[in-house]
């Protein structure tokens, strides 16, 4: 079941990426197993089921390392895919003394748009962010420091090449691990509708459009878990390891976005 509420307003842009800120089967001959081919399909296929699924809960999880600096960013909440729209709380980490350095940001996502609250300084406590994300040049696979559950199920429509690695279990559920590679231009073009616009801007802006992945799949050919490598310059290299985990799925979702005068239009601190 999927409670699902709509208020579309306008609001103001914003642009930057958060994380910089932070520091940023069967077949083959004689019947033999072939399970490449077989995997492609599967994974290809990880969006699609998803939609069919409805909703589920999601734990997200943002490692990055640059210059010797390595931060990870955690998230957690719920995902309607049937309507491509999620929640997450994004928890920032904490600073050097283990303090608590920031508040949680509760991220609402849409098809085109990221919505923030508790975006950063200069914002009020009550006001939301609203970032267009074709305007990004990660298209929000990195920004909002967590990976769009939706989006990272759609970049696995460009995989290129995979390999099965073989049964295991995820938090009591048997899965099949798959690991390859997948190719943001060539996922862009095969996208749903909803997400096209987000990855064709992150084709554009990711020095190399060839992102490794491993997936792992239940036996009902839903996602159950997803790791992309993202690399990507901005003031020197940026290594990203995000990592999607689903499970509770039919768990009802509720999405419900700010009325317009609720989304600050002011200038943005970094």
């Amino acid at each position: 079941m999927v409670v699902h509420q709509h208020r579309r307003r306008g609001g103001a842009f914003v642009t930057g990426a958060m994380v910089v800120a932070l520091a940023p089967g069967l077949s083959g001959c004689g019947g033999q197993p072939d399970p490449a081919p077989d995997g492609r399909a599967v994974v290809r296929a990880a969006a699609d089921v998803l939609a069919r699924s409805g909703s589920a809960r999601a734990r997200t999880a943002m490692e990055m390392a640059t210059g010797g600096t390595r931060v990870t960013i955690r998230g957690e909440g719920g995902v309607d895919f049937r309507h491509r729209m999620g929640q997450l709380v994004v928890m920032l980490p904490d600073d050097a003394a283990g303090k608590a350095e920031h508040r949680p940001i509760t991220e609402l996502l849409t098809p085109g748009a990221l919505y923030m609250k508790n975006r950063g300084a200069g914002v009020p406590a009550d006001k939301w962010v609203r970032v267009d994300t074709t305007s990004l040049s990660d298209g929000n696979l990195v920004t909002g420091g967590a990976t769009d559950p939706v989006a990272a199920a759609e970049l696995l429509r460009g995989v290129r090449q995979v390999t099965f690695v073989g049964d295991t279990e995820l938090a009591g559920t048997k899965v099949r691990h798959y690991r390859g590679t997948t190719d943001i231009a060539l996922a862009a073009r095969a996208a749903s509708p909803h997400a096209r616009g987000a990855l064709q801007a992150a084709a554009k802006g990711f020095s190399t459009d060839t992102v490794p992945f491993d997936a792992y799949v239940d036996e009902a050919g839903r996602l159950r878990k997803v790791r992309h490598r993202f690399s990507y310059v901005n003031n020197g290299v940026i290594d990203v390891s995000s990592t999607t985990l689903l499970y509770g799925f039919g768990t009802p979702v509720t999405v419900q976005l700010p009325a317009s005068g609720d989304i600050f239009a002011g200038k943005i601190a970094e």
